[in-house]
């Protein structure tokens, strides 16, 4: 049995009517249908699936500005990236050893030609073998193949003017070659390794053209020059002149004329 004090309420009875002005002492509650302004009728959002938006806020443009686009990044060359964070490894160290290994052997075989130094012939020596070899003014030849022989083994050394003293060394290198295969076509036969051989001015002529080719490095004086790190069109011009002076040298000072 329910108490005769309890009684059933509707929870419509708790809504304010639309006339409802509330009470004296309290803030008028309006009605959701009244319409009054600030209601949620009034607002046209409803009240239990439809939140309050937030504030909107106009964004500030400036006419003075453009519109920022995208950005084209272009790729980084690999080698500049390296030579930006100092990193070649030892690339550079063992271009300086090639370097003055090939410079010091230079350098001690003009000293030969020149002073007779360890062993040498002497100036003397060279004139009469070039002239025996079938050199035309082998007396001035002689000074001349023994300066810049030693003057490229420096620059060698030193890193500097390295594609032109580089090109000089496999002139001469190549020069050398002739005389020694012409001994040879003489005798009918040609001897590679062993006494006499041609393997000692081969492996000169392919040290040399790789350095044409590679660069110096950053260890000389040609540190700060492009050929010296990204050596291209330059090079193979090098290369070329070396090979060709070496060439028209055999052809036009030489007695006998071309080799074959």
């Amino acid at each position: 049995m329910r108490p005769a004090s309890a009684q059933l309420v509707d929870p419509e009875d708790d809504l304010p009517s639309a006339t409802y002005g509330g009470d004296f002492e309290t803030t008028t509650i309006p009605h959701y249908s009244s319409g009054i302004p600030g209601s949620a009728a009034s607002t046209g959002y409803g009240l239990l699936n439809d939140p309050e938006p937030l504030p909107y806020v106009q964004p500030h443009t400036d006419a003075g500005q453009s519109e920022a686009g995208p950005i084209e990044i272009e790729p980084l060359d690999a080698e500049e990236s390296a030579k930006a964070a100092g990193r070649r490894g030892t690339q550079d160290l063992g271009l300086l050893l090639l370097r003055v290994a090939i410079g010091l052997v230079f350098v001690g075989h003009g000293l030969q030609k020149a002073f007779g130094w360890w062993g040498g012939q002497g100036i003397d020596g060279f004139r009469i073998g070039l002239s025996d070899a079938g050199y035309q003014h082998a007396g001035l030849l002689a000074y001349l193949g023994t300066g810049a022989q030693i003057a490229a083994g420096v620059l060698l050394i030193l890193g500097l003017f390295t594609p032109l003293a580089a090109a000089g060394a496999l002139a001469y290198l190549i020069n050398s070659l002739f005389v020694v295969l012409a001994a040879q076509q003489q005798d009918g036969h040609v001897v590679v390794f062993g006494s006499g051989g041609i393997e000692y001015s081969a492996v000169l002529i392919v040290a040399v053209a790789a350095i044409i080719l590679v660069g110096p490095g950053r260890y000389g004086f040609d540190a700060g020059r492009g050929w010296a790190l990204r050596p291209f069109i330059g090079s193979f011009i090098a290369l070329l002149f070396g090979v060709g002076g070496g060439i028209a040298a055999w052809v036009l000072l030489h007695g006998s004329g071309p080799l074959f």
